[in-house]
């Protein structure tokens, strides 16, 4: 349920809090005439976002691909090996009992050798689950760092309100990413460590710089409203990305265990699903 509530928090996220923001600052008429010219740039950020996740990945699995070949070919290699080994022993044991041969444990116990390739295979979809989780991560931590910047140079009217729309919409982010990295399954606490602590420290990050540049910060200069638009746009094309594919593809199309399990588990997950969507999008109208 965490789970899937996450991934209906990350679509909400990309569809109603970035993408909205991104497409209305790149319309803003403090942007120079060369921006107003085109109305979908949003949208090109977005995808562009979205080409580079996609060649990322690919890369990713090419580099799984060439592991899976390697390992094949050490495995033909010692096949190989003690076939000739076996052939050798038989040939100058013919004169010996069956009970007076030599025991080779590589060609008699091949249970590890089953146990090793299943690894690999487990290996190769955790390997596409950690990739999946860094950059869901990314996409996260750069609208964090806008969050924050924004709330520290809010006028004290709307600050209130903002900042409990803002506790509510990282609380749920959290919530998302979380579930994402205990899904890992990474032995040892360091990494799931280094990766909660970087989500908590990214919005007072912002908030630090947001105060820090307060004087001379004016969130309707165009350098302002420009940067916000593309980090809004590529986050959101990581997030669309990352939920479409990493999250729902695998997790539900692609899922032979999801696919075979009772109609009442999928339809809690879906239920939770939906939900995490719709409070996402609630906030949405104050954040």
């Amino acid at each position: 349920m965490g789970k899937f509530f996450g991934t209906g928090v990350i679509l909400a996220t990309a569809f109603v809090h970035m993408l909205p923001d991104a497409l209305d600052n790149f319309a803003s008429p403090c942007l120079s005439e060369g921006w107003q010219s085109y109305g979908a740039f949003g949208g090109v950020f977005c995808m562009i976002s979205s080409f580079a996740l996609q060649l990322l990945e690919l890369a990713a699995v090419n580099n799984i691909e060439k592991i899976r070949a390697k390992r094949a070919n050490e495995n033909a290699s010692l096949d190989i090996e003690k076939t000739h080994k076996s052939a050798s022993l038989d040939s100058r044991s013919t004169d010996l009992t069956a009970k007076d041969l030599p025991i080779d444990q590589s060609t008699c116990d091949e249970h590890p050798h089953d146990h090793v390739h299943s690894a690999g295979l487990f290996e190769d979809e955790e390997a596409f689950k950690h990739i999946g989780t860094i950059i869901l991560e990314l996409g996260i931590v750069m609208h964090s760092i806008i969050i924050g910047i924004t709330l520290s140079n809010t006028d004290s009217d709307d600050f209130i309100t903002l900042l409990i729309a803002l506790v509510f919409h990282q609380f749920f982010e959290g919530v998302a990413l979380g579930t994402r990295i205990n899904d890992m399954n990474i032995k040892g606490w360091k990494r799931p460590a280094l990766m909660g602590l970087l989500f908590i420290l990214m919005t007072p990050i912002g908030c630090a710089i947001g105060i820090g540049i307060h004087s001379s910060f004016n969130p309707n200069s165009s350098s302002a409203i420009l940067s916000s638009a593309i980090l809004d746009s590529l986050s959101a094309g990581i997030l669309l990305y990352n939920a479409y594919i990493s999250l729902m593809g695998q997790e539900i199309n692609h899922n032979t265990e999801f696919r075979k399990a009772s109609f009442s588990r999928q339809f809690t997950c879906f239920i939770s699903m939906y939900c995490g969507a719709a409070l996402m999008s609630l906030i949405g109208k104050w954040a």
